[in-house]
């Protein structure tokens, strides 16, 4: 019996038979906790927020999405477009995945300055560490999952990495791939291993939930709890205290995710993945960026070993290095408050981190090169040099007697803010030339925080794009019937569908027919297939413009900017194939596509001016709105919400005052 006693019954009858209640209470509210925790404690409840968020959107998308190599990039779409709130779960898993390593580093390099993987507390740091390194595992998969041109190609580059091995790795690839190369098996495979892997963590968290409170928390003092002065209940005081947390968190992610929910993404993952398409420069999600830069930095092959083999066994060594840790720092003061020079090297290590990133985001360069390989060397350096050194030669200070003093006050509540705005960006290389673009007279109606589709433009755009675009370009993820948003009748979309003519079928005798287009059809490309509009193009397929705008870094000024690229006088250094036309903002400036928008090119029905500017702003406004029909939806919410969180973190934080009032 656990002398747990309640006034009802029903509880009482279940903790007879099974501790439940009785344990909780002793986990969650009797809890004793150093007094003295500041914020930066908060980032461990909050990754465990996260994670149940990640778990609960994944749950609800993977009810919609098909993977299949063939299917996966639209159902994607269509989960964006034709399921209820799908644009929300879709950017809340997303921006999610971003915020769940944000948090977690931050949460591990806490760990570090206070030496929270020192004794007694060494198998919670290695539970911490294999928590992230199944993190790490499940990210991978889940990029891979929407089969874009850069989920496709990041599958491939990082799973050749095994190949490297000698003897077992190409075994190891192929049994990663299911077959020969990244294909539909890939796909499937990785599904099923992203689904599972976020209970896998589940129960990692719950074993360091469990070796966290048989070592009670580690505190900024770094020394231990004296009795009962040294130590506060769980609950209220940090119950609220992380409450009053998440409000501030939440309020830094639902940013992401109604005003910037393409912020940590690739704009080539807009692009269906096309195996005879590399993209000019593959990068993975930024949180893997450090790694990555540690991958490239080794160049040149030592000895017998390749310099590949000695890439991969780097970037995976400089994840393993952390288990031994422990060791490798044998200071027996903890916090980096009383070691001075650590305090120094550990923010030297924080800043070399930030410099790998940066090289792993960016195309290799000589310099670049030289840089990684630089980096790569002290962050191997200060674990297997540093540490040991300053063990042994640093000056400690004098560490106090007792936590028991005033609780140390909050000075990083915005450092989820400061990592997830500097970040790693795995952005590609611009697909612009060298010329800055060009951007509209007073800006696209859209942009900012209460922005909305100007529906004049939105209505001219549809015009120029029919008129226009749609001789060679289709838009296969809009159907007709979405033309309700942009301002058209039910009687013009019936009109303007009737004008194109699909396949259907099988009927009776079992074979295909083409009737006129209804509403709920799409509207697919002019041509039967890719290669016929390659015939006709010289080669090149026409893209479809469904998600133009967000598949282009920047994407509405620099399709903005290449409609109107075309020069009237071609410089004298232009080299452009014959076949070809000269666009200044295209990459390599020969483009297939020719000029498309001249002077009063449409005769629009509102009597507007058709000049080139404007032609080119209302179709980008057109194609903007084709790719992101949400917009106006995720905006208003997002003001919604935001006021609510605002109003409810205050409201938190005024009971954190009150209830912490008395803490000394």
């Amino acid at each position: 019996m656990s002398g747990f006693k309640s006034n009802n019954t029903v509880v009482n009858w279940v903790e007879d038979r099974l501790p439940v209640f009785s344990m909780l209470r002793h986990s969650a509210i009797e809890y004793p906790t150093p007094k003295n925790l500041n914020y930066w404690w908060n980032f461990g409840s909050l990754a465990a927020v996260t994670l149940v968020i990640m778990i609960v959107t994944g749950l609800f998308l993977a009810m919609s999405y098909t993977p299949h190599s063939a299917l996966a990039f639209d159902s994607v779409e269509r989960i964006m477009r034709d399921v209820n709130y799908g644009w929300l779960l879709r950017y809340l898993h997303s921006n999610g995945a971003s915020m769940f390593f944000i948090l977690v580093y931050i949460h591990i390099f806490r760990g570090l300055y206070y030496g929270s993987y020192k004794a007694p507390r060494e198998l919670l740091w290695f539970i911490g560490i294999a928590i992230y390194l199944a993190m790490m595992a499940t990210g991978f998969l889940g990029y891979v999952l929407p089969w874009g041109q850069m989920s496709f190609w990041g599958a491939t580059v990082i799973t050749n990495l095994f190949s490297a091995f000698p003897l077992i790795g190409d075994s190891i690839v192929t049994l990663l791939w299911g077959g020969f190369s990244v294909d539909n098996p890939t796909l499937n495979r990785f599904f099923a291993l992203h689904f599972l892997l976020p209970f896998v963590i589940v129960g990692l968290v719950a074993l360091h939930v469990w070796a966290l409170h048989s070592v009670k928390s580690n505190n900024p003092l770094g020394i231990d709890m004296n009795g009962p002065q040294d130590a506060i209940p769980f609950h209220p005081y940090y119950t609220i205290k992380d409450l009053f947390g998440i409000g501030v968190f939440l309020m830094v992610y639902m940013a992401f995710v109604f005003w910037a929910p393409n912020f940590f993404g690739e704009a080539d993952n807009y692009i269906p993945a096309n195996p005879m398409l590399t993209p000019p420069h593959i990068v993975p999600e930024w949180y893997y960026l450090p790694f990555y830069a540690i991958l490239r930095a080794f160049t040149v092959d030592l000895w017998f070993i390749p310099a590949k083999l000695l890439g991969v066994v780097a970037m995976f060594g400089a994840i393993l290095i952390l288990f031994a840790l422990p060791w490798l720092d044998s200071s027996k003061v903890r916090s980096a408050t009383f070691r001075p020079l650590y305090r120094q090297f550990f923010w030297l290590f924080v800043l070399n981190a930030f410099v790998l990133g940066y090289c792993g985001a960016k195309p290799t360069t000589d310099l670049l090169v030289t840089v990684s390989q630089v980096a790569t060397a002290y962050y191997f350096a200060h674990f297997l040099i540093v540490l040991p050194w300053l063990s042994r030669k640093e000056k400690t200070l004098a560490l106090p007697a007792s936590i028991s003093a005033p609780v140390v006050k909050a000075i990083a509540i915005g450092a989820m803010l400061l990592i997830g705005a500097t970040g790693f960006s795995g952005t590609a290389q611009a697909n612009t030339a060298t010329h800055e673009l060009l951007k509209p007279e007073g800006g696209f109606s859209w942009t900012g925080v209460f922005g909305r589709y100007d529906r004049a433009s939105l209505k001219r755009g549809w015009q120029v794009y029919h008129e226009v675009c749609a001789n060679c370009h289709g838009l296969k993820l809009v159907a007709f019937r979405n033309l309700a948003a942009v301002g058209l009748t039910p009687e013009e979309i019936k009109a303007i569908a009737a004008e194109k003519e699909v396949q259907d079928g099988p009927n009776d005798e079992g074979a295909m027919f083409q009737r006129p287009a209804r509403p709920s059809d799409r509207m697919l490309s002019p041509y039967a297939n890719d290669k016929v509009a390659a015939s006709i193009h010289g080669g090149a397929v026409p893209p479809d413009l469904s998600l133009i705008t967000k598949a282009r870094v920047n994407g509405p000024n620099y399709v903005y900017s290449l409609l109107l690229g075309y020069p009237d006088v071609l410089p004298e250094d232009a080299a452009i194939p014959e076949g070809k036309m000269y666009n200044t903002y295209f990459p390599g400036y020969a483009i297939g596509m020719p000029q498309q928008v001249f002077e009063d090119a449409v005769s629009y029905a509102d009597g507007t001016k058709a000049t080139k500017e404007q032609i080119a702003k209302d179709v980008v406004t057109f194609l903007n709105w084709a790719a992101e029909p949400e917009l106006e939806a995720r905006k208003s919410l997002g003001v919604k919400v935001m006021v609510f969180l605002a109003l409810l973190t205050a409201l938190l934080f005024a009971l954190k005052r009150q209830i912490w009032k008395d803490v000394h």
